[in-house]
């Protein structure tokens, strides 16, 4: 059952990630508000993307969880499900902003890097 729940949020990281990112992958581009929307009443609204998508991410990786935590009547993590959940959404962020605005890391650094988290997500929530 682990192996299931893995591939579940390995799947729902790739449909989030790349299917319903949507206009997010551009508006969390602080370029994007520079050329499209110059007033400095935007300067920082690529934030607010970098923070959705995020959150998007975040929520669609723990979809598996949630259905397994569920099916399996566990509910005993919910402390730890909060935390984790909050780490993984800034982590996220993070590194699409160093990916989107720093250009510090390229899209194989942002992936191992999300797949990273998924594993210790796994790892955390199998363990409890």
């Amino acid at each position: 059952m682990g192996l299931l729940v893995l591939t579940a949020m390995l799947f729902c990281h790739i449909i989030d990630d790349y299917v319903l990112q949507g206009w997010l992958a551009t508006g969390k581009q602080r370029d994007w508000w520079k050329t499209n929307a110059p007033d400095k009443l935007y300067k920082y609204d690529y934030i607010m993307a970098l923070a959705e998508h995020a959150f998007s991410w975040t929520c669609s990786i723990h979809i598996p969880i949630l259905v397994y935590s569920y099916l399996c009547q566990d509910y005993k993590a919910i402390y730890i499900y909060a935390i984790v959940f909050l780490v993984n959404w800034f982590i996220h962020a993070i590194t699409d902003h160093c990916k989107a605005n720093l250009h510090k890391i390229n899209l194989i650094q942002d992936q191992l890097i999300h797949i990273c988290q998924i594993l210790i997500t796994w790892i955390i929530y199998m363990v409890i």
